[in-house]
């Protein structure tokens, strides 16, 4: 072998050690860069999970502050549904009282006591539904008890009486008015 042969060898072999070298080289970097998208993904999909969790508690706190305002401005609702029955009693004593002109005294005294209660319930938030005779019926906001043929044309379809009144706590309807309908 000459010697520009074994120079030949040698700088053969030196070229492939160096291009091994830069080949292995080049797979660390393609691993690194593996590695990191790897991570990046992970990363990003540990910030997705954390705002949605975010958001779901913000939710939740929403939520659950809104029922509390909800529970405390119907916590009467029982006490209340008891105290209408009693409040229609009322209503309807104080409607034969006025028919007896000898009890002006009683009258006056039922009057007063009802009025009373009346104030002390519109202070806790009871308000009473407007229904008028020949409102239109709706489903949503009347209970009809029964329906009758229609005294003219105009009121059928629409209310010609009111059995019981209805009354609201707050926004919520706790008892609709009972109404008779026109046929």
């Amino acid at each position: 072998m000459s010697k520009k042969e074994t120079t030949n060898d040698i700088e053969n072999d030196q070229i492939d050690s160096v291009q091994n070298e830069t080949v292995e080289v080049e797979e660390q970097v393609v691993e690194e860069q593996t590695a990191e998208e790897k991570l990046e993904a992970e990363l990003k999909q540990e910030k997705d999970k954390y705002l949605r969790l975010f958001a779901e508690f913000e939710n939740y706190k929403r939520r659950t502050s809104k029922e509390r305002i909800e529970l405390f401005s119907t916590a009467s609702e029982d006490v209340m549904k008891t105290l209408l029955p009693i409040l229609d009693d009322f209503e309807r004593a104080l409607t034969h009282i006025e028919e007896d002109k000898e009890a002006e005294e009683l009258r006056k005294g039922v009057l007063l006591i009802y009025q009373k209660l009346v104030k002390t319930l519109e202070q806790k938030g009871l308000t009473p539904v407007k229904v008028e005779k020949g409102d239109a019926f709706n489903a949503d906001d009347h209970e009809a008890v029964t329906q009758i043929p229609a005294p003219s044309e105009d009121l059928k379809g629409k209310i010609i009486d009111v059995i019981e009144k209805g009354y609201k706590l707050g926004e919520k309807v706790i008892r609709f008015p009972k109404v008779v309908i026109g046929q």
